[in-house]
């Protein structure tokens, strides 16, 4: 199958590349950043990284033939047939020069420890697992229907109709397929990606999940990486992933000091569907693992991150331990060639162009990544190195936005406090009390009793965090909770510090004490993990028909320059045939930075014309194409809809259901005569 076989090719251009811009990266698994040998796979480095390269390698050059020829009726069949034959010809040449000709590169991806070796398989399985269960249970193909998870249908509405207005439609140049027509202002290629595999012959589900599973397993097995170069110890790595998955918080407890005396407590645990929590939008599942099935191209954001993070650390390490041999530290750091020459021209541009390439696949990955990198390079070696991957990313991104965004990308402001409901410093500080609990106090002790260069990585690792208490870029400033689970998965490293210590003591009562710690630690997470399942489980599923008779008619009577006018849809059949809704559920499109208001009192008068006359010349002015009269319509309480006049005015070419529950489409293009 195509889909697959796109899939293979991006892991194998990805080796290829890897192998051309960091020949001896294998060797990167040896060593901590301090010296330490250490037992570490490296295929936990290099399998994510042949996967992050490859995807943005392939899939921006089928995304730009594609939109060169977007005029004829399916540019990706032009983007595809370009792009996958190069790629297997660079593949195979690559495969030919470096392993068959020169005989090189034939190192094992296993470490040489058996008993090491046992163990990270242990732990890829458990992820893989992991990944399995969430992205499975949330969105699947059964019996002929799609279904998806109510936990994640909110932000699967515009996910799901970006897909499809690739697969199905042409949506080149692309717009917002909740606000049809205009630029595009959310990161979509994620979408893109998963609507290319749909296009070659991938089932959506399999289009969707497969590369969200790669990414999130990617995204631990990164982290691992890097919390085993940082600490040297299995075992903190290990916690580091546990730190990950499992969120720390005082939720649960909240939760359990209010269930009524008497209630069995067990019961009250198991029957809940809701997710706990008394900060703002806690309920939403905005801090759990839930976000990874719902936001799925944020994993990959996060593994891309981590890996650029990885190959910059040695320097901070580097100039800490030049440093403590100098007495003049001051010039050393900022005023000599150590700590601004540039050893490798190759390292730095890969690193620009593989963060750059990331801005519309996840762009708050980038920001969260220039912050930790613009901290770790004020103090690290060969600081223009830093400058040169910062220049070429932000060209990129510049680049990027200016083609697919009209205006300004973003809006920033300062704005302190983030969504805590007083923001004020103690306001907030009661805020980060009752959402990271027991976290707070761990990291203290590991600054406090942690090296020199472990406690200024804390202070890099946290300056997404404080971005994101401080700085808004959007509307909506919930978004920026992405900068703060990004601060906290690399805390969880330090955080992993204190308990492997405490785990590796013979004292009975310190390993109980530590066992005690990862619990507090982690039991709302895991809380919130069963509650994923059960959510998704017991309050039902949003079910779309893989072959419903609306889906198809739009599909094979529309293409992605076609404007809809609808009810202020979130997600159904209109929304999976991949239609370009005129104003779709406005919170996806407000929150993206898009003019609702204004096409809200258009919808209205549309709908509430008076005359043909009326009608014709708004839907001229709105560039509306086809006009969609449902239940929705019938019964708004935001305009008194007008359906004799949409009769007498266009033909309706489309029919089903009988009275309130009756569907019509109208087709702009076709005049009823008068």
């Amino acid at each position: 199958m195509l889909g697959i076989a796109y899939l293979l090719l991006c892991f194998g251009v990805g080796w290829a590349i890897c192998t051309r811009c960091f020949p001896n990266l294998y060797k990167f698994t040896s060593y901590t950043y301090d010296n330490r040998r250490i037992s570490l796979s490296p295929y936990f480095l290099l399998v994510p990284i042949w996967f992050i390269t490859g995807v943005l390698g392939m899939t921006w050059p089928v995304y730009l033939i594609a939109l060169a020829f977007a005029d004829i009726k399916t540019p990706l069949i032009i983007g595809n047939a370009v792009v996958m034959p190069i790629a297997l010809l660079f593949f195979l040449y690559s495969y030919y020069k470096f392993i068959i000709k020169k005989k090189i590169l034939r190192h094992s991806l296993i470490c040489g420890d058996s008993r090491t070796a046992v163990k990270e398989g242990v732990i890829v399985i458990l992820v893989t697992l992991l990944a399995s269960v969430l992205m499975w249970s949330t969105f699947y193909v059964r019996d002929g229907e799609l279904n998806i998870g109510v936990s994640v249908f909110s932000d699967f509405s515009p996910h799901i109709g970006m897909i499809r207005s690739f697969s199905y439609g042409n949506n080149f140049p692309t717009s917002y397929s909740h606000y049809g027509g205009e630029d595009i202002k959310y990161h979509f290629m994620f979408q893109f990606l998963a609507g290319n595999l749909e296009f070659l012959g991938l089932r959506i589900d399999f289009a969707f999940n497969i590369p969200s599973m790669l990414s999130f397993i990617s995204a631990f097995m990164l982290l691992y990486v890097l919390a085993l170069k940082i600490t040297g110890r299995m075992l903190s790595g290990v916690l580091a992933l546990w730190f990950f998955a499992f969120r720390s918080g005082k939720a649960l407890f909240v939760f359990l000091s209010e269930i009524p005396k008497g209630q069995n407590i067990w019961e009250v645990l198991w029957d809940n569907t809701s997710f706990i929590g008394k900060t703002t939008h806690e309920d939403w599942g905005l801090w759990n693992l839930n976000v990874y099935c719902n936001q799925r191209h944020f994993a990959f954001g996060l593994a891309t991150m981590f890996f650029v993070i990885l190959m910059f650390l040695p320097h901070l390490y580097e100039m800490f331990e030049v440093s403590r041999r100098k007495t003049d530290r001051f010039r050393l750091i900022f005023f000599s060639s150590t700590g601004w020459e540039a050893k490798s021209i190759r390292y730095p541009i890969f690193l620009g162009i593989l963060l750059g390439s990331l801005s519309f696949f996840h762009g708050s990955a980038v920001i969260g990544c220039l912050l930790v990198l613009f901290v770790i390079a004020l103090f690290a070696c060969r600081r223009l190195e830093f400058v040169i991957t910062a220049v070429i990313t932000t060209i990129l991104s510049m680049l990027q936005t200016s083609y697919f965004i009209d205006g300004t990308a973003v809006s920033p402001k300062l704005l302190f406090g983030f969504i805590a409901e007083n923001k004020t410093i103690f306001g907030v500080a009661s805020y980060l009390e009752q959402l990271l609990g027991i976290l707070i106090p761990v990291i203290i002790i590991a600054f406090i009793f942690g090296k020199a260069v472990e406690r200024y990585m804390i202070v890099a690792f946290l300056a997404p965090f404080v971005f994101a208490f401080t700085v808004s870029l959007t509307v909506d400033v919930t978004v920026n909770h992405k900068y703060i689970m990004m601060s906290c998965i690399l805390l969880g490293i330090f955080a992993a510090s204190p308990v492997t210590w405490m785990l590796d003591k013979k004292d009975i009562l310190i390993k109980m004490a530590a066992v005690v710690l990862i619990l507090l630690m982690s039991l709302t997470g895991i809380y919130d993990f069963t509650t994923v399942l059960r959510k998704n489980a017991e309050e039902g599923r949003i079910i779309l028909d893989m072959e419903d008779p609306l889906t198809e008619f739009i599909r094979n009577n529309s293409n992605s320059k076609d404007l809809f006018l609808t009810d202020s849809y979130s997600i159904n059949q209109v929304v999976f045939a991949g239609a370009m809704l005129y104003q779709g559920h406005q919170y996806y499109a407000w929150s993206a930075g898009y003019d609702t208001n204004y096409r809200d009192i258009m919808v209205r008068r549309m709908y509430e014309a008076d005359t043909p006359e009326e009608l014709d010349n708004l839907v001229k002015e709105n560039n509306i194409s086809f006009i969609i009269v449902d239940y929705g319509n019938r019964t708004s309480m935001e305009y008194s809809l007008n359906e004799d006049n949409i009769r007498a005015t266009y033909e309706c070419v489309y029919e089903e259901g009988k009275e309130y529950w009756n569907i019509s489409v109208f087709d702009t293009s076709k005049r009823v005569k008068q």
